[in-house]
């Protein structure tokens, strides 16, 4: 990478055996969102490529100090494929993660040359458009990429966070809940996803992944769904569906990455960086159920959620109950989450209790490459905010 003799800083690839502690330490140093002390990080089961391994195309690039060789930023960048429910539209969309900087070295520039350089490599690898996603009220992130990165707000979103000790967790008596053979599972979601803004377009790759738990279906006892235990006749699911139903799939997140609260009484001040830039901000979790968050603890994620039908919200109802079980037998799992579009129907669905936290959540994108065309232009189309989020970004 080209370096910059104003601020004495090269960015570079990480390279694993020479960086792989310094990243670890750059990141536990960082204190996100803190006050008096009290901070989060990431234990990321040793593994600092985790969040975009999973993608065939990825990069993490770091920021060295010239003068001394200290690494003193890292961001994180990879390309997927999208497709959008404008005509059927793909596209290779980039994907900014976990941009960092120490907290010594902040307001230096030295975001903004991260930033610049995975664009950079993006738009080389092929992207047309490059995204982010940040809580709505972290106005440092805002301004570096609305102000100065030229980014355009795209799409709100808002993240459920829900403790395991949720109480409503008895499935209702006249709903059925069964996992799907993962042939149905991708069949029914090619289908269906085809009703979103933007969808990933290798739903089999992620449905297949080890740290995918399965996918499955709820309806009501009293109608039968034809097709649904045969592995045969995957269109009968989906065109023999019951008159309310609801799909959803779980990725454990436990194995991916764990958080970790440094120093003592966290509550006042409860930070945790859970999705995608991992600068989520939700001070409202304050609940018994943490005890000593002394200890690593992890989440489960419901991703894929669809439903359909007029009883939408009790078959929610049995899914996050649902979840909340499972998790009980997960290992250092204490959270249950998920996050939909503004104006997906299911989210005034999700339960709501005392212990349920809400973030807004933004997702902001550039044009980087490819000719402009309105018709299938992004930036023209501006979705609602009804999207598929990937799980791979947690």
């Amino acid at each position: 990478m080209r370096d910059n003799l104003e601020t004495k800083v090269l960015i570079r690839e990480f390279n694993e055996d020479r960086d792989d502690e310094v990243v670890k330490k750059l990141e536990r140093s960082c204190d996100i969102g803190s006050k008096k002390g009290i901070s989060t990080f990431s234990n990321m089961m040793d593994d600092p490529l985790c969040r975009i391994r999973l993608y065939s195309v990825h990069v993490m690039l770091v920021a060295e100090l010239l003068e001394n060789r200290d690494l003193v930023g890292v961001v994180r960048g990879c390309i997927k494929r999208v497709g959008t429910g404008f005509e059927g539209t793909h596209m290779k969309m980039g994907c900014i993660l976990g941009l960092r900087v120490s907290t010594r070295h902040r307001r230096m520039g030295i975001g903004l040359k991260l930033v610049k350089s995975i664009e950079e490599w993006l738009i080389r690898n092929g992207a047309q458009y490059t995204f982010l996603a940040t809580e709505e009220d972290n106005i440092a992130s805002t301004n570096l990429f609305t102000l100065k990165c030229k980014y355009e707000n795209f799409s709100p979103l808002v993240i459920f966070i829900q403790p395991v000790t949720f109480l409503a967790k008895d499935i209702y008596q006249d709903i059925k809940i069964e996992k799907l053979h993962i042939d149905q599972a991708i069949s029914l979601y090619k289908n269906r996803l085809r009703g979103k803004d933007i969808y990933p377009t290798d739903m089999d790759v992620i449905l297949k992944e080890k740290l995918s738990l399965g996918t499955w279906v709820s309806y009501f006892k009293g109608e039968e769904w034809i097709g649904l235990h045969s592995q045969e006749k995957n269109e009968d699911i989906i065109t023999r569906s019951p008159t309310s139903w609801a799909i959803f799939s779980i990725w454990n997140t436990c194995e991916a990455y764990k958080l970790q609260i440094r120093r003592s009484h966290p509550f006042k001040f409860f930070h945790a960086t859970l999705s995608h830039a991992r600068e989520k901000i939700f001070p409202c979790l304050k609940i018994p159920i943490f005890g000593s968050l002394q200890k690593p603890f992890g989440f489960l994620f419901l991703y894929g959620l669809h439903g359909e039908g007029e009883r939408l919200g009790e078959l929610m109802k049995s899914i996050w109950g649902f979840a909340s079980k499972l998790a009980e037998n997960v290992k250092d799992c204490k959270v249950i989450m998920t996050e939909l579009g503004v104006s997906d129907p299911l989210r005034e669905h999700v339960p709501q209790g005392s212990s349920t936290s809400c973030i807004n959540d933004r997702w902001y994108l550039k044009r980087v490459n490819g000719p402009i065309d309105e018709k299938d232009d992004l930036m023209a189309m501006r979705p609602a905010g009804n999207v598929f989020v990937d799980p791979r970004d947690f």
